[in-house]
């Protein structure tokens, strides 16, 4: 333990902490900009510097130990002139339409502003104009707004390994920019948007499809169903001032409801139809002599780069097409036809927590007959923002359940918001299906939790199952390498493209830095998640009653022909970069 001073507060700590560690520990408050917790601790910004007792000058506090009987001095009148100065020169080149801004309310400039007292900048200058790329389906860049704090460029590279985004030229023509500056469309952005969670200002955010989603809401001639994943429930109070890991399914399928959609469905639903086809396709693969490992193909940013950087790997994925497709494309053959609407007039929306989800929905894969699965996703964020909007009072709603027939799902769909939870819910069922009996135990902990890369041995019928699960690009990358070489030992595969599974995609609500590093976000969102499996009465996806309807109705079984031309899909090699 190190004893230590700061702001005259004798206090003890941990060796090995930071000053800044330190301080938020014991209550004391340093701004920070660039700072992002393990991922970007650089001490570029500025805004952190603190005195020392017995050092010259300033002492960046994000990167520097606390030593035995240090003195620390936080917010003296050379400490805050200097800080001010800083803000004022960052502020000086960012094109301050804050009131306009997506971030407007969320902004860690913004605050640190208005904590400093703002209201007119002193070293107004030359502004530089970048053109917005807007060219991606999923993220659009906006450099205008970029204080260089390089933690997209620092998420890209360390967290995920991609390195689509980079700090490039030098002094007043700095900026963060891709591989010869082209869209990040045409990179090898995956569109996983873990860079948009980084950003601290809005020079990163989603592509908006609110207008578009008002657009059909407003239209007398279409039918509009909205479809919500399990991790946006879980997130969507946070923009609401809710505590972090509130399941608000109730409250969030009123204001569905009240914003005019004609049905709120689950997504767990089409989550449990995922499971019927993706676990009968594994054990077709482990009885037949198929391609394995075989991996899962929920994750549309890990497809993309699967396609991108292991096109020859490709076989290894399942063909099934992620849960939000597959009830997309089932809502406009099967319901349609069984509530007489002519499927042209259905529009299908997904809120979901992913960004990448909008790319995939623009693929053309993902459609039959000519009909698109879903007409636009949305994310978390652009739900709240739709509900503000609407003037609805989120908080005060009573709660709703989704509707019938399709609204009932297992506590096993409920899980593919997590990491481990695609693969557990498989497992599930997979199981059953291979000892052809009823087995009691449900839960899987082996693949739980906030390891990067969790493995497990299974014996099923006297077969011994490996399986392996991976959450984040980086980890990704290290078991197709084990592929690619050979090397595997894993039957089964559940990839997810964002650190933590759906929870942390890349449209949840964004926490700060600060709240990043004090509380567990992810943490407390999975045991929500688990919660809401935990309290289901039916926790198999192969036992929910839907399933049975939709097999008996209309797919036939689980890998029919006809299950095929809804349900499955094809990938294909995609250059690195477009143009190559």
């Amino acid at each position: 333990m190190i004893n230590l001073t700061i702001d005259g507060k004798q206090i003890q700590c941990e060796e090995g902490l930071t000053i800044l560690e330190a301080a938020m520990k014991n209550g004391i408050d340093i701004p920070t900009l660039c700072f992002l917790k393990d991922i970007n601790e650089v001490g570029d910004c500025r805004m952190c510097i603190v005195e020392v007792e017995g050092r010259r000058g300033f002492t960046t506090s994000c990167i520097t130990k606390i030593e035995e009987g240090m003195v620390v001095h936080t917010n003296t009148k050379a400490v805050q002139d200097a800080r001010k100065t800083t803000l004022d020169l960052i502020l000086s080149n960012h094109h301050r339409d804050c009131l306009t801004c997506i971030r407007n309310g969320n902004c860690e400039l913004q605050k640190l502003a208005e904590k400093f007292n703002v209201r007119k900048v002193k070293y107004e200058g030359e502004l530089i104009n970048y053109e917005i790329d807007d060219k991606s389906p999923s993220i659009v860049r906006d450099s205008n707004k970029c204080v260089l704090c390089s933690r997209c460029t620092a998420t890209c590279k360390k967290v995920q390994e991609i390195g689509a985004i980079e700090k490039s030229n030098r002094g007043f023509t700095s900026c963060i920019s891709t591989v010869n500056g082209c869209s990040l469309a045409d990179s090898n952005c995956t569109f996983c948007g873990q860079c948009i969670e980084s950003c601290p200002t809005g020079a990163l955010h989603e592509k908006d499809n609110t207008e578009d989603v008002w657009k059909l809401l407003h239209d007398e001639n279409k039918y509009v169903i909205v479809q919500t994943a399990p991790a946006v429930r879980v997130a969507i109070g946070e923009e609401f001032g809710m505590s972090i890991g509130t399941n608000a399914a109730g409250k969030m399928v009123t204001a569905l409801k009240n914003m005019g959609f004609d049905n709120v469905f689950d997504t767990n639903t089409g989550a449990d139809l995922t499971i019927m086809e993706e676990a009968n396709e594994f054990l077709d693969r482990v009885t037949n002599g198929g391609v394995l490992p075989m991996i899962t193909s929920c994750s549309p940013g890990w497809v993309r780069f699967c396609e991108k950087n292991f096109p020859n790997e490709l076989s290894h994925l399942s063909s099934c097409k992620s849960p939000h497709t597959m009830f997309g494309a089932l809502l406009k053959s099967y319901y349609a036809q069984k509530i007489g609407v002519n499927k042209e007039n259905i529009a299908v929306i997904s809120v979901m927590p992913c960004i990448a989800k909008k790319y995939e929905c623009s693929r053309p894969e993902m459609e039959v007959d000519g009909v698109r699965d879903v007409d636009f996703v949305i994310t978390t964020r652009e739900l709240a923002r739709m509900i503000k909007e609407a003037n609805i009072d989120f908080v005060q709603l009573e709660d709703s359940k989704f509707d019938d027939p399709m609204g009932e799902a297992s506590g096993a769909g409920a899980i593919f918001g997590t990491t481990g939870g695609v693969m557990e819910a498989a497992v599930r069922t997979a199981v059953e299906t291979l000892e052809g009996r009823s087995i009691e135990q449900v839960e899987y902990k082996e693949v739980r939790g906030e390891k990067g890369i969790k493995e497990a041995n299974l014996n099923v019928a006297g077969k011994e199952i490996k399986i392996a699960v991976a959450s984040g690009l980086a980890n990704a990358r290290k078991l197709l390498e084990k592929i690619e070489k050979g090397e595997s030992p894993y039957h089964f595969i559940e990839i997810m493209a964002c650190p933590g599974g759906c929870i942390m995609g890349g449209g949840q609500p964004i926490q700060s830095a600060k709240t990043r590093m004090s509380v567990d976000v992810a943490g407390l969102r999975r045991k929500a998640i688990y919660s809401i499996d935990e309290a289901s009465t039916i926790r198999k996806s192969h036992e929910n009653p839907v399933m049975k309807m939709l097999y008996d109705e209309f797919l036939e079984k689980p890998g029919s022909h006809v299950a095929h031309k809804y349900l499955h899909t094809t990938y294909s090699e995609k250059p690195l970069y477009e143009g190559e």
